[in-house]
């Protein structure tokens, strides 16, 4: 299955992490949406995000060691929708500037919000729930 996916994430302190090459980034306990895409397997990159103990190979899984993803959804697609999708949350939730894309010109795929804007964001979006 090829497609889109979105992680919500639950931080439950605040943190100082290094990001990959990235400089160090301050993340407040909270809430998180990070937006992905996978035009090459998406149920393997969804898997592999649910994993514990993982080699880190995107941002995300560095906020990953320190956070925890409460819920899944996912939306089948042969094209890539992730910047589209970026764009539409960035209406509504604070992006977390160049996280998650350094490959397109979107200021982030990685956003903070409160639980009720991103519940509110994601209803919006064509997406099913994907359970683990």
């Amino acid at each position: 299955m090829k497609g889109s996916y979105i992680l919500v994430i639950e931080l439950e302190k605040d943190k100082t992490i290094q990001v990959g090459k990235l400089v160090k980034i301050f993340f407040k306990k909270g809430f998180y949406v990070y937006v992905g895409s996978a035009l090459n397997g998406l149920e393997q990159r969804i898997h592999r995000h649910l994993k514990d103990n993982k080699k880190s190979h995107w941002h995300i899984d560095y906020l990953l060691r320190y956070a925890r993803i409460i819920e899944v959804f996912y939306k089948e697609s042969k094209s890539r929708e992730e910047c589209k999708i970026a764009c539409m949350l960035a209406k509504k939730l604070k992006p977390i500037q160049s996280f998650g894309c350094s490959d397109c010109k979107c200021k982030g795929h990685l956003f903070y919000g409160s639980k009720k804007d991103i519940v509110n964001s994601i209803n919006l979006l064509d997406f099913n729930s994907f359970s683990y």
